[in-house]
């Protein structure tokens, strides 16, 4: 079974640690070092190009998403404007309900709904005042307030690290 990543690392600074140790002169040292981090680069980047395949994978599977949502879409609009025409060719001949042995069709009255002709003239009472939004610290701005060379009380710039692969 060939080591993982994190065991070829643990072994490579385990193994280096012992080398330091060792009376060697700094050629055989460092021959010794790069045989080590051969199998650790080979190993990453083996572990890399799996990354690559599950971002390609991750990418394709959005896509497909984004494409059968307007598939779904362009379906339930299709159905929606169907719908709309039986209703329309009903009420034109004045049929209420029809039957088969599949299925009934029939016209039905929705809830009433309230439409607002003058939202001017509408009570005060009738108004709905939204909650106010939630107030939040703005990173961006502290971030470029401590970048021209601003202190900002409370804050402080953070580098962290990530890996890329290209």
């Amino acid at each position: 079974m060939m080591a993982s990543l994190y065991e070829i690392t643990t072994a490579f600074s385990t193994d280096a640690a012992k080398l330091s140790e060792l009376d060697l002169d700094e050629q055989t040292l460092a021959d010794t070092l790069d045989g080590l981090q051969g199998d650790l680069q080979l190993k990453a980047q083996n572990t890399a190009m799996v990354v690559r395949n599950l971002e390609a994978l991750a990418y394709a599977i959005e896509d497909a998403e984004e494409r059968m949502a307007q598939r779904r879409k362009a379906v339930e609009n299709r159905a929606e404007a169907i719908r709309h025409y039986i209703l329309r060719c009903m009420q034109a001949g004045n049929i209420l309900k029809i039957e088969s042995p599949h299925m009934r069709i029939s016209r039905r009255n929705n809830p009433p709904h309230v439409v607002v002709d003058a939202a001017s003239q509408v009570p005060a009472c009738y108004w709905r005042i939204p909650p106010v939004p939630q107030v939040e610290i703005d990173k961006a701005a502290i971030k470029t307030a401590i970048k021209e060379g601003k202190e900002v009380p409370g804050t402080h710039l953070e580098q962290s690290e990530r890996v890329q692969i290209d």
